[in-house]
């Protein structure tokens, strides 16, 4: 990619796929799942019924100790064993066991796997009694196909703790609506671990309190002086609680309307993007809004949304008057750039979880443990 070509989500993908050499429906409809190669193949797979989510109760999973074992799973592209390696060495040294979903080398075009490959070993990890999380390689594309194949009770009857971020928010929304669990937007095994975000990840899924406090990264602060994408900052000032909910916004959006995206009423909703031109947050936000109504959410939190100002070709509004449009209207606390997204510095937010956002003091404190 030359230096004059912005970097976007798709871009990302595509020159992934080059590098490495080569609407979800509801349960239960479409065809039937591609057939694995007969050397790996997976145990067959039904499409999963699903639970009544207004009648179950939020499940918190166990709290991480050190010493415990993770399992790593590619439910989204393909990857190289480089990155296969990178992920198991990071999570290795955070002071855990690693278990490898057996297909995650597996190559199904751009995906890391047929999708009954990658259900399987979600399936696998999650019944190894051994396995005490399950954590995301990488994300990309193609977590939403799997949806309707999980099977959601069972995932409950032994709650684990899920972690991932970008195309693995199909998976988190999907669990806490169809399952109630509360599952983990953070870094993926291969993403970076700087301090901020290994003491952040501690903080959330193996020193379980109410009233931890979550701030933004120093860093970020830092970086804002030269990279208006860091610069944190309060569209509508408030203090509002609610349910935390939320990741990658193209995500969240072609989720709404389906079985596996969980209502916003009262939600603390937070979105994050990388590589989309205002326009086209503008429309991701409006399908949000359309579908189930943003002044319906407690309150909204934008991470750092990275590579997200017009084309010099393509002259549109900045992205700060998107977010200050779309947040304004909704009418409730709104704040952008908090630390979390396609950053280096990245809180762990735990979906499900009741918390308060301060806009004035800058903080986000959980008000109930996310692991028990």
């Amino acid at each position: 990619m030359g230096a004059a070509t912005p970097l976007t989500r798709r871009a990302l993908l595509a020159g992934s796929a080059a590098l490495l050499g080569g609407c979800a429906a509801a349960p239960g409809a479409g065809p039937p799942l591609p057939v694995a190669t007969p050397s790996s193949a997976p145990r067959p797979v039904a499409a999963a019924a699903p639970v009544a989510p207004l009648d179950i109760e939020l499940v918190r999973p166990p709290q991480l100790r050190a010493g415990d074992t993770v399992g790593l799973f590619a439910s989204s592209s393909r990857l190289n064993q480089a990155q296969v390696d990178q992920g198991r060495a990071q999570v290795e040294a955070l002071g855990f066991k690693v278990r490898l979903g057996r297909h995650v080398r597996a190559v199904d075009g751009h995906y890391a796997g047929t999708a009954a490959q990658r259900v399987d070993d979600l399936h696998r990890l999650w019944a190894d009694p051994d396995v005490r999380a399950l954590w995301s390689l990488r994300g990309g594309a193609g977590t939403a196909a799997l949806l309707p194949h999980l099977d959601y009770a069972m995932m409950r009857r032994d709650p684990k703790p899920v972690i991932g971020y970008s195309d693995v928010t199909a998976l988190l929304l999907a669990l806490q609506q169809q399952a109630g669990l509360v599952c983990f937007h953070g870094p993926g095994a291969t993403n970076s671990f700087t301090p901020f975000t290994t003491a952040a990840l501690r903080a959330v899924l193996m020193q379980p309190q109410a009233g931890a406090v979550l701030r933004l990264s120093t860093d970020h602060a830092r970086r804002a002086a030269s990279d208006p994408a860091y610069r944190a900052r309060t569209v509508r000032a408030g203090v509002a609680e609610g349910r935390l909910l939320g990741g990658n916004l193209s995500l969240l959006a072609s989720l709404a309307g389906t079985p596996y995206m969980p209502p916003l009423d009262g939600a603390l909703l937070f979105v994050e993007e990388i590589g989309e031109e205002p326009y086209r947050v503008d429309r991701l936000l409006t399908q949000l809004q359309q579908a189930q109504g943003l002044q319906r959410c407690a309150a909204l939190m934008a991470g750092v949304f990275r590579n997200c100002e017009p084309r010099p070709e393509s002259p549109s509004m900045p992205l700060a008057q998107v977010i200050d449009r779309q947040f304004g209207a909704a009418g409730v606390p709104a704040v952008y750039g908090w630390s979390f997204g396609h950053v280096s510095d990245q809180l762990t937010l735990p979906l499900g979880v009741r918390a308060r956002i301060d806009t004035a003091a800058g903080t986000l404190t959980l008000l109930e443990p996310a692991v028990a």
